[in-house]
């Protein structure tokens, strides 16, 4: 569903992203780990063609992101295409993100309703049943200001879904949130994994990536330093990288 190959990205001169690569298949979780600055955010961003490439390239369902091949040479996509092709990747991001004057439901409803123009009763219908599914169907008719850290994120992650996407990014998810209120996010992400969405997380909840994780990738300096299964990374890990990082985190 998701494969990167030798991507790069800098910013001016600082190289942040040096030749990174992974594949993620369609109904796989991907959990990223790494300290502060390794460019596991940046990664992400590239994704959907937040952050444009320096050199490789990602593809998502088979598809070229952000760029079209001619002649053997890779040339930008037009934004109006890229938003397009960004309506089938969900991405949730640390802050939530939502408009502060609209309710709830029309937070949910908006995308669906205004980007793909979908009909309106359908859309609404599909937003019920989502905030059904992250337990907050009895806040619908609430503003975001009205809401905890948890629940806005958990709002956060009903409206990326409500766009029916391909795969779901999540950008530390849990990080700005009170420690009492990360355990309601996580469980619905797990329960995202467990209904068989793509999704890519990049997290310093280690329990959540031990759990849920088909692959932990550990990022540092701009690169993978290694890869496997959570009892192979976080148990067994064999560069001294991960094992310095992981002593200080577990």
């Amino acid at each position: 569903m998701v494969r990167a190959e030798n991507v790069h990205k800098s910013f001016g001169s600082l190289e942040v992203l040096k030749g990174v690569d992974l594949t993620v298949p369609e109904g796989g979780v991907s959990c990223v780990l790494g300290p502060s600055g390794s460019g596991k955010s940046t990664f992400l961003r590239c994704i959907n063609h937040l952050e444009k490439l320096n050199a490789g390239r990602i593809l998502v369902d088979g598809d070229l992101v952000g760029y079209r091949e001619r002649g053997g040479k890779l040339h930008e996509m037009s934004e109006r295409d890229v938003a397009k092709q960004r309506q089938s990747i969900g991405m949730v991001f640390q802050r939530f993100n939502l408009f502060p004057h609209m309710t709830v439901l029309d937070n949910v409803m908006e995308a669906p309703s205004r980007v793909k123009r979908e009909n309106k009763g359908e859309v609404r219908e599909r937003a019920r049943a989502l905030l059904d599914r992250v337990g907050l169907a009895e806040k619908m008719s609430n503003y975001p200001g009205q809401l905890s850290g948890g629940q806005q994120q958990r709002v956060a992650i009903a409206r990326a879904l409500a766009m029916r996407p391909k795969v779901m990014l999540f950008d530390e998810p849990t990080s700005a949130l009170d420690p009492e209120l990360v355990g309601e996010v996580l469980e619905v992400m797990k329960g995202l994994a467990r209904d068989g969405m793509t999704m890519i997380v990049v997290t310093h909840e280690i329990g959540f990536a031990r759990e849920v994780a088909d692959e932990v990738v550990f990022m540092d300096g701009g690169v993978v330093v290694e890869k496997g299964s959570p009892s192979e990374i976080i148990a067994n890990p064999q560069q001294e990288r991960t094992k310095a990082f992981l002593s200080k985190v577990l």
